[in-house]
């Protein structure tokens, strides 16, 4: 005689909205803080001019960039640098979407488009100096030629991975091309594109600092080397800690941007994943 044995399985219980939260929070600070904690007792342990202690740092910053400088320095770098990330995304993203959706065009600039893409952007600075003259519509363009490759090099790529059954289906259902464009390629080139624009926001960011620091008298880049050279130690600290932030900053707007954007895509995954 057999017998059989069945084994309840029990569900796996998913923590709660605000244990996840939590726990999401913990991630985000502690090592910050923790890196805090450590720099605070090596610097206290051994005072180093060149790393001053951390609540010096805050006493600069609150010095430094809460009062005129906000509006001399930091609110045109930021203007200049939400400018050109637009125009990057928006250019890319066209150039792209022309590109990918024609062969004979995309195969005839493939190799000028590897040349530019090779060359680093910093070095362009003289050339745009020259031919614009030390402006903020050079500080953009230096912004926009060094942020367009990752938006542009994505959205061709993705343009190029659209599923052929579904553009052979959307042709069978005489889709103009223009809807074909807005309703298939579009959201399946998506994914790679929100992938470009997470690059493009840091090496913008990087293009501003360095943009600003050739020749000019005003914004952040110039404000650091100022400190830099100057050896003011902890003014050039904050310089620093306020470009963290303008990156947190990118950071928590282009995570709202992707989750609205990608909606249906993160849907996808995780009923795949469940």
């Amino acid at each position: 005689m057999t017998l059989y044995t069945s084994t309840v399985v029990t569900p796996r219980r998913r923590p709660g909205v605000w244990a996840r939260v939590g726990q999401s929070t913990v991630y985000a600070i502690g090592l910050p803080l923790l890196l805090l904690v450590v720099w605070g007792v090596w610097s206290s342990a051994s005072p180093q001019i060149f790393f001053p202690d951390p609540i010096v740092i805050v006493q600069a910053f609150v010095k430094t960039w809460i009062g005129p400088a906000f509006v001399v320095d930091v609110l045109p770098s930021l203007g200049r640098l939400a400018l050109a990330i637009v125009l990057a995304v928006v250019l890319g993203v066209a150039a792209g979407m022309i590109i990918g959706l024609t062969r004979w065009l995309r195969e005839l600039l493939e190799p000028t488009l590897e040349f530019f893409r090779a060359i680093p952007p910093p070095t362009l600075i003289p050339v745009f100096i020259l031919l614009m003259g030390i402006s903020d519509t050079m500080k953009v363009s230096v912004i926009v030629a060094g942020a367009i490759w990752p938006v542009l090099l994505n959205t061709i790529e993705g343009v190029r991975a659209t599923d052929a059954i579904m553009t052979e289906t959307a042709r069978s259902f005489a889709l103009t091309r223009a809807e074909r464009i807005r309703y298939l390629v579009l959201p399946a080139a998506s994914p790679r594109i929100m992938a470009g624009v997470r690059q493009t926001l840091s090496i913008a960011l990087i293009m501003m600092v360095i943009s600003e620091m050739f020749n000019t008298s005003s914004g952040l880049g110039y404000r650091i080397v100022y400190f830099q050279r100057n050896y003011l130690i902890a003014e050039m600290w904050s310089g620093i800690l306020l470009l963290g932030l303008v990156g947190v900053l990118l950071a928590v707007i282009f995570g709202f941007a992707e989750r609205r954007v990608l909606r249906w895509y993160h849907g996808i995954k995780e009923v795949e994943s469940a």
